[in-house]
């Protein structure tokens, strides 16, 4: 089977619990305007997503932009299977890598080496393939002797070390990526970012959510303009960004008026 993304028409709804507290009602509709509803229970909700739709194949390298709360973050972790669409439909074929959070898929509890053998015997590993895989990450992260201590006493640098170096230990069909991944301190991640470059081209797919235009335009061939959860505009990437770039920049000389 092809490695391929189909989303047609979804849909993603969140509730919200103690939605009928009069304080918590003003607070979403004031930021919230034009996406809130409520659903076949009558419970307040959120429009996340309304009707997006793509289809990406083997080469297709796909930026999401928009401001925040456009609906970028929750694409991707939809992609990655956190979040189920409620209408619509969606299959993702490939093996998928999701960088949008460092600690995803880590137990705090448990030391560095023995989450490095958990995600090896999650990804249905040999045991000397485990083995390659704890090497190369303990070489990477640079931990030392904190590789053999529980993560929840390691600083965040240390988490983002580790979870930079185990996201990047495999090699995807499907990469899904958050910008804020790239968080880090300035050494790291320039020593980071050769692994990271290699990742992307070795990939089928990239789905890139980012802020910053540079990496949006290396890195990308199309981009996808998120406005409220819905797709504003979708096509080459030097033109959505044009565009993308131009609104941000008039409705920055509007505020200032």
């Amino acid at each position: 089977m092809p490695t391929e993304i189909v989303v047609e028409g979804v849909s993603l709804d969140f509730p919200l619990y103690h939605g009928n507290a009069r304080s918590l009602k003003r607070t979403v509709f004031s930021g919230l305007s034009g996406r809130m509803s409520s659903d076949s229970k009558h419970r307040l909700v959120v429009r996340a997503l309304r009707d997006v739709s793509f289809r990406l194949g083997r080469g297709d390298r796909l930026g999401l932009v928009g401001t925040n709360g456009a609906g970028k973050t929750t694409l991707l972790r939809m992609l990655a299977g956190i979040y189920e669409p409620v209408v619509g439909h969606m299959r993702v074929a490939g093996n998928v890598s999701a960088l949008l959070d460092p600690r995803l898929g880590m137990n705090m509890d448990m030391t560095g080496r023995e989450n490095i053998k958990l995600r090896g015997l999650f990804n249905a590993m040999s045991q000397p393939a485990i083995r390659r895989m704890e090497d190369d990450v303990a070489e990477f992260a640079e931990l030392g002797h904190f590789l053999d201590l529980p993560v929840r006493i390691y600083s965040s640098g240390m988490v983002i070390r580790l979870g930079f170096a185990l996201a990047t230990s495999l090699r995807p069909q499907v990469l899904l990526m958050d910008e804020w991944f790239l968080a880090g301190d300035a050494v790291f991640m320039e020593k980071a970012r050769g692994r990271l470059e290699d990742m992307v081209r070795g990939a089928d797919i990239l789905v890139l959510s980012s802020h910053a235009a540079s990496v949006v335009r290396d890195w990308c061939t199309r981009v996808i303009w998120m406005d409220q959860g819905r797709i504003r505009e979708d096509g080459p990437a030097d033109e959505v960004m044009d565009r993308y770039q131009g609104h941000k920049m008039t409705a920055i000389s509007g505020q200032d008026d």
